[in-house]
């Protein structure tokens, strides 16, 4: 059975510390985050949970430097963040690709703040291109691609600058369920393959416990840590085990209860049908 494997390490690759972050809205202000504390240790994937309006997607603009204006301290390998760098990469739920550049194109423009030659630029795009598996679609456009695969390039041109760092939110949101297993499943291939560390922002339950090696619960607005859950379970994990169906209604509650799940005694007849051997 493969599993995914980290390297050691001392210090957190990024760190929040008491971070808190108010929005002006309508001659006042509104609390979005509140006393967020965090250490991410690097090959590691985190998941974030938690309800709309939370501050889910408001942590991953702080942490790739869109947003300066919070209080306490982001931290990237000890130093502060104080806009964006390269080795922090993102991709939206909506690809934002340029439908009249092509896919190598579109991927390109992640190297944008990048001091390369022309030769060095196309090499690694091309790399980026096999990584996601879209051989032979570089010349091809927006319109000619499906979900799935515009996603890809979104994907790809958030890694091409090679960060060390990439940020995910709700990426596969708007695909179809098919195509979002799918996805889940490549994003874990990618994930291994770069052996980078991700911050996967999601309002899906079990697409966390897939792909994170710990799940984090923000408590209602404004966001707050109600619990962080170790995932340890091993790759590649199966939906339809009875640990991953445990995990899913423990974190169910935690965002829809009180916190003090308990699980029930296992019954034949609650199982679903893929726990019963004929």
């Amino acid at each position: 059975m493969n599993s995914l494997t980290h390297p050691p390490f001392d210090t957190p690759i990024v760190s929040f510390r008491q971070v808190g972050k108010h929005f002006a809205v309508d001659g006042g202000e509104l609390e979005a985050i509140r006393d967020f504390d965090l250490d991410i240790r690097e090959g590691e994937s985190i998941a974030i949970v938690g309800s709309s309006g939370c501050g889910k997607s408001t942590l991953l603009r702080l942490l790739v430097g869109l947003d300066t204006e919070f209080s306490g301290e982001i931290l990237v390998d000890g130093q502060p963040v104080t806009g964006i760098g390269s080795e922090r990469g993102i991709v939206f739920q909506e690809h934002r690709l340029f439908p009249w550049l092509s896919v190598e194109q579109n991927i390109a423009l992640g190297l944008a703040n990048e001091g390369l030659t022309q030769a060095e630029r196309f090499r690694r795009v091309e790399q980026l291109v096999q990584l996601v598996g879209l051989d032979g679609f570089q010349r091809a456009y927006p319109h000619q691609l499906s979900g799935g695969m515009a996603q890809r390039v979104a994907i790809a041109r958030g890694l091409v600058a090679s960060p060390r760092i990439l940020m995910l939110d709700e990426p596969f949101g708007a695909l179809d369920a098919l195509t979002r297993q799918q996805m889940q499943d490549e994003l874990l291939a990618i994930r291994e393959r770069a052996g980078i560390t991700t911050l996967l922002v999601t309002h899906d339950v079990e697409e966390a416990i897939f792909l994170a090696d710990r799940v984090v619960v923000l408590e209602p607005r404004p966001g707050r840590i109600k619990r962080i859950v170790d995932i340890d379970l091993p790759h590649p994990r199966t939906r339809a085990s009875f640990e991953f169906h445990q995990l899913r209604e423990e974190l169910l509650h935690e965002l829809t209860g009180n916190g003090e799940y308990r699980a029930p005694p296992v019954r034949v007849e609650d199982l679903p049908l893929a726990f019963i051997a004929y």
